[in-house]
């Protein structure tokens, strides 16, 4: 099984398509949950969807997404390039790219099916109050939570030496520093913003 699974191209693509219309499947009942009446409960600032690239199909709860289908487009492409191309002493390359898109899909699954969970309790009494999330902390809770990913493949990998695992490892860090970084940006935005308000008065 392992070998067809590395060896036969349609077989890892496949198994990557159908987790990532499940990620996008799972984020838009999770948004629509979230609009319903969770968002009196949870609050998170700015758009649920965290990956700006998607964000504003999200946002309109769009069924079907032209920016996922050329995401999904782009990575087939770039999957079947490393593939065809890379010749089988350096296989190990398409291995590690493979476990980069599916290792990383299941890490974000993971967190779907935690957000599902939590959003039914929350449309009940199961869940009381009100929380509210600024988009800095939810950005960086995500990262944390990518990190650990991260380290549990690398602890995993150490065990394995699998490329495939390494792979997986190298994304989920990979997407743990971006969310970093757009946290930081986005304090960084509003550290501006409110600075202008604050010069105009002066003057």
């Amino acid at each position: 099984m392992p070998d067809l699974f590395f060896q036969t191209f349609w077989v890892g693509l496949s198994v990557w398509i159908v987790l990532f219309v499940s990620d996008y499947t799972l984020t838009t009942i999770c948004a629509k949950l979230y609009r319903a009446g969770v968002c009196n409960k949870i609050v998170f600032e700015g758009s649920y969807e965290i990956t700006p690239y998607f964000q504003r199909d999200i946002d309109s709860l769009r069924v079907v997404s032209p920016s996922f289908l050329l995401a999904l487009l782009l990575n087939s492409t770039l999957l079947f390039i490393v593939w065809w191309l890379v010749p089988p002493s350096v296989s190990h390359l398409y291995i590690f790219l493979l476990g980069a898109l599916i290792l990383t899909q299941l890490s974000v699954h993971i967190r779907h099916i935690r957000n599902l969970f939590l959003f039914r309790a929350a449309a009940t009494d199961a869940v009381r109050g009100r929380i509210e999330y600024s988009r800095p902390v939810l950005l960086r809770a995500s990262s944390i939570e990518m990190i650990s990913f991260s380290g549990m493949l690398l602890v995993l990998f150490a065990f394995t030496q699998s490329w495939f695992v390494l792979g997986g490892c190298v994304a989920c860090l990979s997407l743990a520093a971006k969310h970093w970084r757009l946290a930081r940006r986005h304090i960084s935005a509003a550290a501006i913003g409110a600075a202008k308000p604050a010069s105009a008065s002066i003057s």
